[in-house]
């Protein structure tokens, strides 16, 4: 599946997130769910500077995989998953861990497969 369909899956499917981005390992955005270029910059740049300051708290060599931090207003997560990192603004008090699920499959989604539809078999007339 293309990021942004699964962005846009991610934001009808959670009614916490109220906005979003996709991207790619080196930092490239992917899919956003806001069409305005400042706001886009905005969440990436906080999405990024918020890893990275993580890193620097963890074991050197280990992946940041998930960031949340809570505020009066809302929250802010990141997920990382497969080569994509997925970063969320929430309204206040959001239910974490339905937000982090719906983040990694979100991330996960991206270029996987899409499930094929199988048709239904035809049953065989008897003949006699």
């Amino acid at each position: 599946m293309e990021a942004a369909q699964a962005l846009r899956e991610l934001m009808q499917l959670s009614s916490q997130i109220t906005s979003a981005v996709v991207l790619e390992s080196n930092g490239t955005v992917l899919a956003a769910s806001s069409t305005d270029p400042a706001s886009v910059d905005a969440l990436t740049a906080s999405t990024l500077e918020l890893v990275a300051a993580a890193s620097e708290l963890g074991s050197e060599g280990r992946e940041v995989t998930r960031v949340e931090v809570e505020l009066d207003e809302g929250a802010f997560f990141v997920v990382r998953d497969g080569g994509r990192t997925v970063g969320a603004v929430t309204g206040p008090n959001p239910t974490s861990g339905l937000v982090v699920y719906d983040l990694r499959t979100c991330a996960q989604a991206i270029d996987a497969p899409e499930a094929k539809k199988r048709r239904a078999s035809r049953k065989k007339e008897d003949t006699a």
